[in-house]
């Protein structure tokens, strides 16, 4: 009997995590595939008189040493020049940030000198613009060119609220070895975004590139730490759609080390237990069938149960080969216990930026759990602050 239970836990241990990290990815590509066969995507046009009006909203915290590349970047995208509003927003800074903004006259300053973090500056904001769609990025980060016009054209759909941006990161020989994960964490992310948005809609957007349709823009708690995520699924929740484009993107350099990299893991993981306090309709699967099921599928289990489920797969098969052995479980425990070697080992390298490739995976993948646990103790204990404490981000490609 007991033997039975363990190996109940074994399997749906199992189940939960490939679900999770590959099982979800399969059937939704299955779906996206389905549904193309009987609702063709219906094409996007928008000549360049219909081009809405945009208000590009850049939250810049003490960026003096990039500000000037951010500004050039913003200036040369191709967007109608009359019709592009540039607005950034430096509450706070207290280095020359708002001084190097002010010589352009092209550019709408907003600076107050408290600082109450990114969530009240984006509240702030969003009343000192006018144009019906507004894109927000961060100062750290590079958009491509046709940015705005590829994010813009999803607008022509009338139940489309928000479209978000693809975040990429820039990666050389020279960057620490951190950057190699995050890179690749980044690209599976983008592509289980773009089947979710093909499907049905993107559940949630990253800060540095994310866009809102003005007048549902909602306006988050000031205390919340993922606001980006946040205020992108209210519009799941008010009945819109998020859609991904992955031909809008924002650039910007991988953290500078693995200890700068999990400051900035574990402050998502806590405001990710935060956010689904906050956006606790979206479990209601009976108004919100099919965001529920991606949004849980995509994200919840991952934050939540995938984590403790590493642990009891690895408890429960020590356990198995133990009381029964047998071929099959010992193979399973020794390529646990390979894998967990493997990662702690790339840890181990990656803490000393020695880039070795054939670790990253098992590494971020290792990184990114631990990250969870340690953003849960800061949930429960309410030591996470809002104000974000900036991550050192490498140089090489300043």
């Amino acid at each position: 009997m007991i033997l039975t239970i363990i190996n109940f836990i074994f399997w749906f241990s199992f189940a939960l995590i490939f679900y999770s990290y590959v099982g979800y990815g399969i059937l939704i590509w299955i779906l996206v595939r389905i549904k193309k066969l009987w609702k063709k995507p219906a094409p996007f046009i928008m000549d360049e008189d219909s081009l809405p009006q945009v208000a590009l909203v850049v939250a810049a915290y003490n960026e003096e040493d990039f500000i000037e590349r951010k500004i050039a970047n913003s200036l040369e995208l191709d967007y109608p020049e009359h019709k592009l509003e540039l607005v950034f927003i430096t509450d706070g800074s207290n280095d020359l940030t708002p001084d190097i903004i002010r010589k352009f006259n092209k550019i709408k300053l907003l600076h107050q000198p408290e600082r109450r973090g990114k969530v009240a500056a984006m509240n702030r904001a969003i009343h000192q613009v006018q144009a019906p769609i507004v894109v927000f990025c961060d100062a750290n980060t590079l958009l491509n060119k046709e940015c705005i016009r590829n994010i813009v054209r999803h607008y022509a759909d009338p139940k489309v609220g928000g479209v978000a941006g693809e975040k990429r990161i820039w990666q050389n020989t020279a960057d620490a070895a951190a950057a190699a994960g995050e890179g690749l964490y980044w690209k599976y992310e983008g592509a289980l975004k773009k089947l979710d948005s093909d499907l049905y809609t993107t559940v949630g957007a990253a800060g540095e590139l994310f866009s809102v349709r003005r007048e549902l823009f909602e306006s988050a708690p000031e205390g919340t730490i993922i606001e980006d995520f946040v205020q992108s699924l209210k519009l799941c929740v008010n009945g819109y759609v998020l859609r991904y484009e992955p031909d809008a993107y924002a650039a910007e350099a991988p953290s500078a080390s693995i200890k700068e990299e999990m400051k900035r893991k574990v402050r998502i993981c806590a405001g990710a237990f935060q956010a689904m306090v906050l956006l606790k309709d979206l479990f209601n699967v009976f108004k919100y069938p099919i965001v529920s099921f991606q949004f849980i599928s995509h994200r919840i289990l991952r934050w939540t149960l995938c984590p403790v489920a590493l642990i009891t797969l690895l408890i429960t098969n020590i356990i198995i080969v133990a009381i029964a052995p047998s071929p099959f479980f010992t193979l399973v425990l020794i390529l646990q216990g390979a894998f967990y070697v493997t990662g702690i080992t790339g840890w181990i390298f990656a803490s000393k930026n020695i880039r070795l490739k054939a670790v990253y995976v098992p590494f971020y993948f290792l990184f990114m759990n631990i990250s969870v646990f340690i953003g849960f103790n800061r949930f429960i204990r309410n030591k996470q602050t809002v104000l974000w404490e900036k991550a050192a981000r490498s140089q090489s490609h300043a």
